[in-house]
């Protein structure tokens, strides 16, 4: 079991705010598992995809390369109880499941899409430079 994060005043902070405290700092904080979720190699990617709209895990698999099935789902697994990505199975044979952003998924996913878009411009300059 995850273990709550201290907070700053330790217990002379009222309950609440003790279990309320997120500081990825701390060890034991549960921040660090959304945190780790969502900069995983096959996290940031997955919700990068997923910014432009619904996708079918086959679609996702596609677009990613190099992620195997098994990473995909477990990633997106993750990332859906995490409150991040939306998961709609469709009662039909084959199974059919699409993939969305949560209103969350879609904040997150736009800072990380700055992110990457900073990264790619700097790889290309330094490439550039020789």
């Amino acid at each position: 079991m995850t273990e709550i994060a201290e907070h700053p005043q330790g217990a002379k902070a009222p309950l609440a705010a003790r279990l309320l405290c997120a500081d990825v700092l701390v060890s034991a904080c549960p921040s660090r598992i959304l945190l780790q979720h969502v900069t995983s190699r096959w996290g940031i990617l997955c919700l990068f995809v997923l910014r432009d709209g619904t996708l079918r895990f086959s679609e996702i698999r596609d677009l990613i390369g190099g992620v195997s099935e098994r990473m995909l789902s477990e990633t997106l697994k993750n990332l859906a109880e995490d409150g991040f990505v939306q998961r709609i199975s469709h009662p039909v044979v084959p199974p059919h499941v699409d993939y969305s952003l949560t209103e969350a998924g879609q904040e997150v996913a736009a800072k990380l899409a700055d992110l990457i878009t900073w990264i790619e411009d700097f790889q290309t300059a330094k490439v550039r430079a020789g």
